[in-house]
């Protein structure tokens, strides 16, 4: 099997957007949203090789020095699969609907 990761986009409006809401309506989303994420990770756990993190705050590294960036970034997983489409397929089935999947192999 090889390594696919996954990569969670979002606009940066969006999260813009995200922040506006009501701390309550923030916080219910937000837990719903990760027990849903957690049911995920548990009925896969076989298939991650890494659980991943946020990828937000992003820095650019040039010969001039080093910089705040924004990007469409928004976090990562890496999964064990026979293919890449079956990666594709296994990422399917977990969908937060603020975010958007891309799959590469490392």
């Amino acid at each position: 099997m090889k390594s696919y990761l996954a990569v969670f986009t979002g606009k940066p409006e969006a999260m813009s957007d995200w922040q506006k809401l009501p701390e309550a309506e923030r916080k219910a989303k937000e837990t719903k949203g990760m027990s849903a994420w957690k049911k995920w990770a548990d009925d896969h756990a076989s298939s991650i090789v890494e659980i991943g993190g946020p990828l937000s705050r992003t820095k650019r590294v040039t010969e001039s020095g080093i910089s705040d960036v924004r990007n469409n970034l928004g976090a990562f997983t890496i999964v064990k699969a026979e293919s890449q489409e079956k990666a594709a397929k296994l990422l399917t089935r977990h969908r937060p609907k603020r975010t958007k999947r891309g799959v590469s192999n490392p």
